[in-house]
């Protein structure tokens, strides 16, 4: 990636800690349906649809759930919980209203609290 496609201050990637890297991909697979480039047993790399990358999976012996949320889009709520649901995530906080939307929160595999959230 040139550094003309990478905007100054912005978040340019996002690693998320895991315990069970084939658990974590498929979750997120099934889920979101997520691609991986695997570097190695220790790290899978989150493809970006239309090439590269914004993330990554980096296994580790246990992770610490906190820290900063991350919080996905999706274009159809309703139907991104079931996924979440049908994946093995659990949810934490069932769809609610905020002022710029709707979102729920849940739990992947590994005890990440993230968020998905819509406009519509």
């Amino acid at each position: 990636m040139s550094e003309a496609e990478h905007v100054h201050h912005q978040i340019d990637y996002i690693e998320i800690p895991v315990t069970d890297m084939d658990l974590a991909k498929r979750f997120y697979a099934e889920a979101f349906g997520w691609a991986f480039t695997d570097y190695a047993p220790v790290y899978a790399g989150i493809r970006k649809q239309g090439g590269g990358e914004v993330g990554g999976l980096r296994l580790e012996e246990s992770v610490t759930p906190g820290g900063p949320l991350i919080i996905l889009y999706s274009a159809d709520l309703e139907a991104s919980l079931a996924a979440v649901q049908g994946a093995g995530g659990r949810i934490v906080q069932e769809i609610f209203s905020f002022p710029g939307g709707r979102r729920f929160h849940f739990e992947d595999p590994s005890g990440h609290e993230l968020a998905v959230w819509s406009d519509r």
